[in-house]
């Protein structure tokens, strides 16, 4: 009860964030080839523009967590050489009230039927970060955990694939039907070192997955 009273603190004030506008980075979504070169997002793929903005909270000023694309961390990318990679990393304990993640911007009313990235292994999988923070119109926040997705090899050595079903009932709590709207989602990031089974307190995400979009990297690179 406790872990969920936290998270549920970090959702409301990330909700919070958004609505003032506290992010300002806009990320580049792939849209031919996705960073693996494999195709992107499949036919059902909806017509949709998607960004990331990465964002640090950290109101007591700890200095503890990080958020930001970074170059050559990523998967190779067929539009540059610049293989961006999401970095998430706590550098302290979990109950510090401090997190990093990324806001998505025009997904809100959307509906949803697949959430993802791809994950360089040997970083945080735990089953409250990273994780995706998705509140619906009927002011619902659903917390869906690294933890719970399904895994899958990529080409690529070191990195594995990670899809959620929104409306499984083991992978988001509570699930979200497909008939339900979109407000905003979040990846939030506030598992710190204390956190195993790894304790390393970091991830490195890529190839960010709404709907089968894939948002790669910040700008256009």
């Amino acid at each position: 009860m406790r872990r969920y009273s936290f998270a549920l603190t970090i959702a409301v004030l990330l909700v919070a964030m958004m609505t003032i506008g506290a992010v300002a980075v806009a990320a580049r979504v792939s849209t031919g080839t996705q960073r693996d070169g494999a195709p992107n997002g499949g036919p059902n793929a909806p017509d949709k523009h998607f960004t990331a903005s990465p964002f640090e909270f950290d109101p007591t000023h700890s200095g503890i967590v990080v958020g930001d694309w970074v170059r050559h961390l990523g998967l190779p990318d067929t539009q540059s050489d610049q293989r961006f990679g999401l970095l998430l990393s706590k550098n302290g304990t979990t109950p510090t009230n401090a997190s990093a993640g990324v806001v998505f911007h025009g997904v809100k009313g959307i509906h949803l039927a697949e959430l993802g990235y791809d994950l360089r292994m040997g970083g945080h999988c735990g089953a409250g970060a990273p994780r995706f923070n998705v509140v619906t119109t009927d002011e619902v926040t659903h917390f869906i955990g690294c933890a719970s997705g399904t895994r899958t090899a990529t080409s690529n050595p070191g990195w594995e694939r990670v899809r959620f079903s929104p409306t499984s009932v083991t992978q988001a709590f509570p699930p979200i039907s497909p008939s339900e709207t979109v407000e905003s989602i979040a990846i939030v990031f506030d598992e710190g070192t204390d956190t195993g089974p790894d304790h390393s307190g970091m991830v490195v995400l890529d190839n960010l997955d709404i709907n089968g979009v894939l948002i790669g990297g910040p700008g256009d690179h």
